[in-house]
């Protein structure tokens, strides 16, 4: 395929993107929102011994950013690229020389994009507004902030590919999306939850990521094993959209 082709894509993808005002709201927009009402509850802006003199809202801007992440990945990527599947657009597409991995990669790029304002967002508000600081190893929270969106949004790319209907796609993504909120900490911030229920969590891709900021946050380097399970599930996750991902519905 050709870079023409590539570019072509990627801009018509930007002007339908551009037309969905109720997706740029949930994943630049409500992050921050969900922070801010947070924020606005006093007892969240005490520092708390037990999470060694962190307040539970400096905890909640990683939640706010992953936040981002899962409504990109699991909320508004799938039920697009399986709504055209199900209109015949990608049966069509498939006369021209755009590939597969064209339409993915647009896709990915522009929900990225999104995903990278609404994070930029969240610290700012965070800062700005009740005073939580900037990550103290900034290098190693856009590592971490790097793999864990490659991750949620592999994951939408992978259930694009096996759902077979918009309707199917939807359904997917709301057990991903609440699997992924608990996993992110949106009801428990990670580090406050038990000691065993982290290790299960630290296991999963945003689980993961969770652990990671907060380690990047307080100036420390994110651990190895943190590292290791979102570069895993980044390469099983596209190795799925990849493998699977179809122009038409299955038995046509």
């Amino acid at each position: 395929m050709t870079p023409s082709a590539s570019a072509a894509v990627l801009k018509a993808e930007a002007r339908l993107f551009a037309r969905e005002p109720g997706n740029l709201f949930w994943i630049v927009l409500s992050p921050t929102v969900l922070l801010t009402i947070l924020g606005l509850i006093p007892a969240f802006r005490e520092a708390d011994p037990d999470l060694g003199g962190r307040r539970i809202i400096d905890l909640y801007v990683p939640v706010a950013v992953l936040t981002a992440m899962i409504m990109a990945g699991v909320q508004a990527m799938p039920p697009v690229l399986s709504g055209y599947r199900e209109r015949g657009i990608l049966r069509r597409m498939s006369t021209t020389p755009v590939r597969p991995n064209a339409l993915l990669a647009a896709q990915m790029g522009l929900h990225g994009a999104a995903v990278l304002c609404s994070v930029a967002l969240a610290i700012t508000v965070g800062r700005v507004a009740f005073g939580v600081a900037f990550p103290g190893r900034f290098a190693a929270y856009a590592l971490i902030l790097f793999l864990a969106m490659l991750s949620a949004l592999a994951l939408g790319a992978a259930l694009s590919a096996v759902a077979r209907s918009s309707k199917a796609a939807a359904a997917l993504g709301s057990v991903a999306f609440f699997s992924m909120m608990f996993t992110a900490g949106v009801w428990i911030p990670v580090p406050a939850m038990p000691e065993l229920l982290q290790r299960i969590v630290a296991f999963t891709p945003l689980g993961a990521a969770s652990l990671g900021l907060g380690e990047a946050a307080g100036g420390g380097w994110p651990s190895w094993l943190h590292l290791v399970v979102l570069v895993v599930w980044i390469r099983v996750l596209a190795g799925v959209a990849v493998r699977w991902f179809r122009w038409e519905q299955p038995g046509r």
